[in-house]
């Protein structure tokens, strides 16, 4: 099982392996206060993704292809196939700072994860990562 969940919200013993997908730690957090038991940061998006979304609602669906393509095209499949396993076998918590909660990129990578465990046990063809739940081919620009 995947949930997501701000990182500011406190830890519950229902969270499993609380994995912060974030690229910048949370401004005032406390590192033993969050109980984060990792920090995969390499999976975030790039400063530069980061900085074009500003988390704007009308930039959403461009955001989710061009981080999904960010993913495949930095070498991420491999990692994403691994979390995915773990899912298999434990529940874990994606953990983001941002405020808004329907649009950011643990939604995403929620998403993405979720498509990993629906797809056949050798995991999801890497063709696929660059697509959005409509289907439509991202392509970065």
């Amino acid at each position: 099982m995947i949930r997501i969940k701000r990182v500011y919200t406190p830890p519950d013993r229902a969270d499993g392996a609380r994995i912060l997908v974030d690229r910048v730690w949370p401004r005032g957090l406390k590192k033993i206060a969050a109980r984060i038991d990792e920090w995969r940061w390499d999976l975030a998006p790039t400063a530069a993704l980061r900085k074009w979304f500003r988390h704007d609602p009308k930039k959403w669906d461009d955001f989710q292809r061009r981080y999904r393509h960010e993913l495949k095209t930095r070498g991420k499949l491999d990692a994403l196939q691994e979390l995915a396993k773990r899912a298999r076998r434990e529940r874990i918590t994606l953990l983001f700072a941002a405020q808004d909660e329907e649009h950011n990129n643990a939604v995403v990578l929620r998403e993405l994860l979720s498509e990993l465990l629906d797809a056949t046990p050798g995991g999801l063809p890497a063709a696929n990562v660059g697509r959005n739940a409509t289907g439509k081919h991202g392509t970065g620009k």
